[in-house]
């Protein structure tokens, strides 16, 4: 694991004002990465690096010689068009950069008049997806989440037998994952009403969000070389916010015997800044585990994960809805969780990924699952909050929502805060519902699933995922 260093200090302030500023998400403290280019430019996307309201331009940058040693070549590998050299570099590449714009970004710097010319205002960028991903693995990392959409389909038994002995997940579709910002359309597909004989066709009624956390993966591992569980963390460069959108309508009548299709792969949604695991050093957290749970098997099993293998990032997802937009009602927030509440850890995904060989890449993301806290309001999901549809959950305009309609906006921002250390954030992502495009015409007519209480639809189901 990532051990505290100078980089940590609460202290560190930076002669970039804006970074100093109380709830800053982007602090001196943090330093997380992104591509970016200048809003309406012909600029090649490059790697930058946030401070404040400010993004160091790594691309121009180590053009300029701004760096050296080990620290020049990581932020020449950050000039190109993508992450992924940088992410396959390693730890040690990775804090030499980080250490380099740590010193040259607090204030009093010497090279702080070398480094303002190639500031570029976040104000006046876009971005792109960090890195080309490969693969996406999905799993289910929260076991209040997993317990309670279990229980829509199985009220007396919530939770499959392997749960709590290994990281259940899903192979997801890397093409539909796009960046903060993105507006994408309903998605149509099959379904199967509760009193229906057999089934229809037509828009997803049930569309949920997904607070989830996603993780990048940075240097990879041979095919047929498990990664052990005390190196896994070498292996992850840091972590970003997800939304991966569900048709919840469509994945109960689907996913059986085989999971998640066409329920998952439209679209997920990330956002574009990505905080290093040296960022998080001091955020660290107890492997979440109760009183008569089962003890992992040993290649699950660590010290270093048992004392601190969590996380402790603060969750929140947030509401826009076109009646809110139009009247100029900023986004309403109507959830919050903590990724400390997860079962399984980062380093037990990877350990548990590569257990039988399989070989990991460079930009690899994987997500955590929905993230949801003992409360019923840390629900990570609107399946959850409405109960599978049966209750409605209220906006203070008067609206209310048991799904996301079209139109709604979804925000999710995430923070870590603790006693003698700085606050940090992640930035927020943030994409929009549009409405179903013109329906795919068959031979037979179709009906829109009705909302009846989810355990009908999906009764008999087995393994409630993501």
């Amino acid at each position: 694991m990532m051990r505290l260093n100078e980089t940590h200090a609460s202290a560190l302030t930076s002669w970039v004002a804006s970074a100093n500023s109380p709830g800053c998400d982007f602090p001196i403290q943090n330093l997380p990465f992104a591509q970016f280019r200048r809003r309406g430019s012909a600029e090649a996307f490059r790697g930058g690096v946030a401070i404040g309201e400010q993004i160091v331009d790594l691309g121009a940058g180590s053009s300029a010689g701004l760096f050296t040693g080990l620290a020049r070549t990581a932020a020449e590998a950050c000039a190109q068009p993508s992450l992924n050299t940088f992410m396959a570099m390693g730890a040690e590449s990775w804090s030499a950069l980080r250490l380099a714009l740590s010193r040259g970004l607090r204030r009093g710097a010497p090279l702080a008049e070398a480094l303002a010319p190639y500031l570029v205002p976040q104000a006046e960028a876009e971005f792109s997806l960090p890195c080309q991903i490969g693969d996406y693995t999905n799993f289910n990392t929260s076991l209040h989440h997993a317990a309670r959409a279990g229980a829509l389909c199985r009220p007396d038994n919530p939770l499959q037998p392997n749960y709590k002995w290994m990281p259940v997940g899903f192979h997801g579709r890397a093409s539909s994952i796009q960046v903060s910002g993105q507006g994408f359309h309903r998605p149509c597909g099959q379904t199967r009403g509760a009193e229906a004989a057999e089934p229809g066709f037509g828009p997803c009624q049930w569309l949920d969000h997904a607070l989830e956390v996603g993780v990048f993966i940075g240097p990879g591992n041979e095919l047929g070389e498990p990664i052990p569980i005390a190196a896994a963390e070498q292996h992850v460069f840091g972590v970003c916010l997800l939304n991966d959108w569900s048709a919840r309508d469509i994945q109960a009548w689907e996913y059986q015997p085989l999971g998640p299709f066409l329920s998952k792969n439209f679209a997920s949604t990330l956002s574009p800044w990505v905080v290093t695991m040296e960022a998080l050093a001091p955020y660290r957290a107890p492997l979440a585990r109760s009183e008569g749970d089962p003890e992992s098997m040993p290649y699950l099993t660590s010290t270093a994960n048992s004392t601190a293998g969590g996380i402790d990032i603060n969750l929140q997802v947030l509401i826009q809805t076109s009646k809110m937009r139009a009247a100029g009602q900023v986004p309403e927030s109507f959830a919050q969780s903590c990724f400390a509440h997860a079962y399984w850890t980062i380093a037990q995904m990877v350990a548990h990924h590569t257990v039988n060989g399989c070989n990991l890449r460079p930009g690899d993301l994987f997500g955590s699952g929905p993230q949801s806290g003992p409360a019923h309001e840390e629900a990570g999901s609107m399946l959850e909050l409405s109960r599978g549809g049966k209750e409605a959950v209220y906006l203070s305009n008067g609206e209310t929502r048991t799904f996301i309609e079209d139109g709604d906006s979804i925000l999710v921002r995430a923070y870590c805060q603790r006693a003698g250390a700085a606050r940090i954030g992640f930035g927020e992502v943030v994409s929009r519902v549009l409405p179903a495009r013109a329906r795919v015409q068959t031979e037979r007519s179709y009906h829109v699933a009705d909302r009846a209480p989810l355990q009908l639809v999906c009764s008999g189901a087995r393994q409630s995922r993501g």
